[in-house]
């Protein structure tokens, strides 16, 4: 017999540093997950992600077990890495915040296609390029 799902919480986790304290710990906690047995796993396997903020989705079970999936860092995350940039523009219609190429929009398309809400990987790439646009990122090509 399945397990009954108490709750679904969704945390963003710097990869390979999570710990008991905000927002993970409290998050968890109020639901009766073992915190410290979640931040030893999570850390193990996100060891070679350093750096990087991740999306988790966390199912809490009636027992107090969970799973846990790990999705793909957000695409403004990504397109900060492709371009260099600490962040967007604050006024991206008048200021540019960097330029990047279709060949780079594709492959942030590509790496994010799993966790976006999309058919093929053209319009996935509609949607990172209107990420891009929002952040003061032109695309070229």
């Amino acid at each position: 017999m399945a397990k009954e799902v108490k709750k679904i919480v969704k945390v963003l986790v710097s990869a390979g540093a999570a710990t008991p304290a905000p927002p993970i710990g409290p998050s968890l906690a109020q639901h009766g997950v073992n915190i410290q047995e979640f931040c030893t796993k999570f850390n193990a396997e996100t060891q070679d992600k350093k750096g990087q903020k991740l999306p988790v989705v966390v199912t809490i079970y009636e027992d107090r077990t969970f799973d846990y999936v790990i999705k793909m860092p957000p695409v403004a995350d990504l397109l900060k890495k492709i371009t260099g940039i600490e962040k967007g523009s604050g006024a991206p219609n008048t200021k540019r915040a960097a330029i990047i190429t279709e060949a780079q929009v594709r492959e942030v398309a590509e790496q994010k296609m799993e966790d976006l809400n999309a058919d093929s990987v053209e319009a996935a790439m509609n949607l990172v390029k209107g990420t891009a646009r929002s952040m003061g990122i032109r695309v070229e090509g």
